[in-house]
């Protein structure tokens, strides 16, 4: 199949308001001396940039997707894993675009999506198999053209040597007559001749119809040409061609991409965009570059991509990547105030508990849980700053954890600080340190 190129452009921006609320937030905590002001030098290792969020309904209930396999949704109903099929048809989809920010990244490179046809429909598809039958239809034409002049000639030759009534050569035509000169012996194959003859040129006005009507549908095969009013099938693309390459420096394991994008219906009014989404599970991510290609079809011919989407997740958490909108580099520390800015912003008025946000666990931290250690929950005194202080056994914080190791890790975590009516407090937040991911 021959794929025609039409290059869909993504667009890349880097929200002023966004950067101006980050700017602000960074100012503010620097004048009222925070403890996570940034360091000279710290490295950007964080991405703030524009997700989206995908949910799948399952029966009257809106349930996230956390996972794809193959290109089936899976969500949890019960929590319990569900495969949720889009191919049905009556899968009803709601996507949430949001900020997002994360630690994890990847690099997409040469990325191209081409709108093209299914095989079905691909006029220059169709042209060669119209051009091959024309040829085919003209060849056969061609023998049996052959074959009947060879029988005319064969059968003239021999109605020349048949002899009639009275020894006379039979003329084409003529009926000899039984019992005359030549008899019956000659008679019959004189009349055999004849009918060869006349068989002949049956088969050769056959073959002339034959012959002209291959010759007329060689002729009116159409081509492969563009242009308005040209050819009813040109730029009728009813299927897309996604093709991309993908690396991470830190490994994802479990990736899929989900495509997100804008059409317009040839026929449709000029404003009104349909929404196409589609999933597909990818094998490992690492440093070395991984090629993906994705052809999908059943869009309504003639359709135009208007927005094109590429977001790519690992174990149902997104990754931020370079063809990401709104995509914004930021520290630890900046990155931290932009989620203290966003919890407090979204929770105006409310009483809650401080909760861990962000942080870097030790990469020996899974083998001493899995060895039995720091399995219960601990209590950690956490400043209105979002910043961890001592660890306790109890909530009311009466009694110490005196474990150098344990202090080295809650040190390294930050919080969402506790809110009164709205407003960060210092406050103490459980953490089970078997459930987090960061």
């Amino acid at each position: 199949m021959k794929t025609h190129s039409r290059i869909l452009r993504l667009s890349r921006s880097v929200g002023f308001q966004l950067l101006s609320s980050i700017a602000a937030a960074m100012a503010a905590a620097a004048s009222a001396g925070a403890a996570t002001a940034p360091m000279q030098g710290e490295p950007k290792a964080y991405t703030l940039f524009m997700g989206a969020d995908v949910s799948v309904s399952v029966r009257n209930e809106v349930c996230p997707v956390c996972d794809v396999s193959g290109s089936a949704f899976v969500v949890k109903e019960g929590g319990q894993p569900v495969v949720v099929s889009p191919g049905d048809g009556s899968v009803a989809l709601k996507i949430t675009p949001g900020l997002k920010i994360t630690e994890s990244s990847a690099v997409i490179s040469g990325l191209k999506a081409e709108a093209s046809y299914s095989p079905g429909s691909d006029p220059y598809t169709k042209f060669t198999k119209q051009t091959n039958q024309a040829a085919s239809d003209y060849a056969q034409s061609q023998f049996a053209a052959n074959y009947g002049n060879a029988l005319m000639i064969m059968a003239n030759s021999q109605a020349s040597n048949a002899v009639g009534p009275g020894g006379a050569p039979l003329v084409a035509g003529q009926s000899p007559s039984a019992g005359a000169s030549g008899g019956a012996n000659g008679s019959l194959a004189a009349l055999t001749a004849a009918s060869r003859v006349a068989y002949a040129q049956t088969s050769l006005n056959d073959v002339s119809q034959i012959s002209n009507s291959a010759n007329a549908a060689a002729q009116s095969a159409p081509g492969p040409v563009y242009g308005s009013g040209t050819h009813p099938d040109a730029e009728m693309f009813d299927a897309i061609s996604v093709s991309f390459e993908v690396s991470a420096a830190k490994p994802l394991e479990h990736p899929y991409v989900m495509l997100i994008g804008k059409y317009r219906e040839r026929s449709g009014p000029a404003g009104a965009l349909r929404t196409w989404v589609y999933a597909e599970a990818l094998g490992r991510i690492d440093s070395k570059t991984s090629k993906v290609r994705i052809y999908r079809g059943g869009f309504p011919p003639g359709f135009e991509m208007r927005a094109f989407q590429v977001h790519l997740y690992n174990d149902g958490q997104e990754v931020a990547t370079n063809v990401a909108a709104n995509r914004v580099e930021l520290t630890r520390d900046e990155a931290f105030e932009y989620v203290k800015m966003e919890y407090i912003g979204s929770h105006k008025g409310a009483t809650l508990p401080a909760v861990p946000a962000m942080g870097r666990l030790p990469a020996d931290l899974h083998s001493r849980l899995a060895g039995g250690q720091y399995v219960q929950a601990i209590f950690v005194r956490v400043s209105k700053d979002g910043v961890a202080a001592e660890a306790f056994s109890d909530e009311a914080c009466t009694r110490r954890l005196d474990d150098p190791y344990l202090d080295s890790v809650v040190r390294q975590i930050l919080f969402k600080p506790a809110l009164e009516d709205g407003k960060p407090v210092a406050g103490v937040a459980k953490l089970m340190l078997g459930q987090l991911i960061f």
